[in-house]
């Protein structure tokens, strides 16, 4: 999907100053605001905001939160953005160490999902072909900002990484939780994850390259990789469908109460990966197929050569179906419900 960033102001159906501000990675006015608060604001990569409360005590949260890193996955941009303005006029309640990343900066302004390559794969130490894609250099820039951000944090620390799925979904909100954060942690995660209304959480045992993976691996962030529904076109997205997150989000930043659980999210482990191996890779179902659509056992879900893979329990469930995705990286997950 092309979305096309609009260079616009405010009326006749331009985007919000505010949007449009983070969309172009321009943190130079809610910065400002922030410091004069008395906050130590840096901005140590184009698209990335740090704000830390000098002198602050050892148990204070820190929080990074990511959008964008596919650049056509717009409505986290607009909600996020919107938190933020709102928030740096009120700036004396942000409660937490806050690192705000957009990710794609490039791919956002050309309207495309990336530039040269997937940026959520590339937070891996060996990125072989994909070495050399303008994503590469964009995710060094990354984790040398979170490595700075999360040493330099006490140890409550949290990294929510917010995107769109490409496909529809029988759960229209999702996140997927590294399964080696630590069990207070990931039960926190958890009840946030349920403050915010989302129903699935998939348990991740091993990396594919994400963000969310990197922060929990490296640093023992309480992350996740937080699908909100569907893309759309900056400046279009029902903004609606995103207030029980938004609520939780500022809720996190402020330092506000738990709020009761919206949704008890149903819980799923992940049964298999599906690699991509050869150009010869074909999946058994096409393009419209749901996110957790049911395949029953012996069920056939691809095949890549003489390779074929096939659903190993009674039931799996498949996310992420691509097999457009570059050999040698995931075309998919099977998963299995838990709880």
């Amino acid at each position: 999907m092309t979305q096309e960033v609009r260079q616009v102001g405010p009326g006749a159906g331009g985007l919000p100053p505010a949007v449009q501000a983070l969309a172009q990675a321009d943190f130079s006015g809610v910065a400002q605001l922030f410091a004069n608060a008395g906050f130590t604001v840096a901005l140590p990569a184009p698209g990335m905001l740090q704000v830390v409360k000098p002198r602050a005590d050892a148990g204070r949260a820190s929080v990074a939160v990511s959008v964008g890193v596919h650049g056509d996955e717009t409505g986290p941009i607009e909600v996020l953005a919107h938190l933020l303005d709102a928030l740096s006029r009120d700036a004396s309640k942000l409660a937490v160490d806050l690192l705000v990343c957009v990710g794609n900066v490039d791919a956002i302004r050309a309207g495309k999902r990336f530039i040269d390559a997937d940026l959520n794969r590339m937070f891996r130490p060996v990125r072989g072909s994909l070495a050399q894609a303008a994503e590469s250099a964009r995710a060094d820039e990354m984790i040398t900002a979170t490595t700075a951000f999360f040493e330099a944090a006490g140890p409550v620390r949290w990294h929510l990484d917010l995107h769109t799925a490409i496909r529809p979904s029988v759960y229209p909100t999702f996140a997927i939780v590294p399964d080696l954060v630590a069990d207070d942690a990931k039960a926190q995660l958890i009840a946030w994850l349920g403050q915010a209304a989302i129903g699935a959480i998939i348990m991740n045992p091993q990396s594919a390259g994400t963000y969310s993976y990197y922060s929990a691996e490296h640093f023992g962030a309480a992350a996740s990789t937080v699908e909100l529904g569907r893309v759309g076109t900056l400046g279009q997205n029902d903004l609606s469908l995103f207030d029980d997150v938004s609520r939780a989000l500022d809720g996190l930043l402020r330092g506000l109460p738990a709020q009761p659980v919206k949704v008890q999210p149903h819980v799923f482990k992940v049964a298999q990966e599906i690699i991509k191996h050869s150009d010869e890779f074909r999946m058994a179902f096409d393009r419209s197929t749901q996110n957790f659509t049911s395949l029953p056992q012996h069920a056939v879900i691809a095949s890549d050569g003489d390779h074929v893979y096939t659903v190993q329990h009674a039931e799996e469930l498949v996310v992420f179906p691509n097999p457009d995705v570059r050999v040698g990286l995931r075309a998919g997950l099977m998963v299995v419900r838990t709880s």
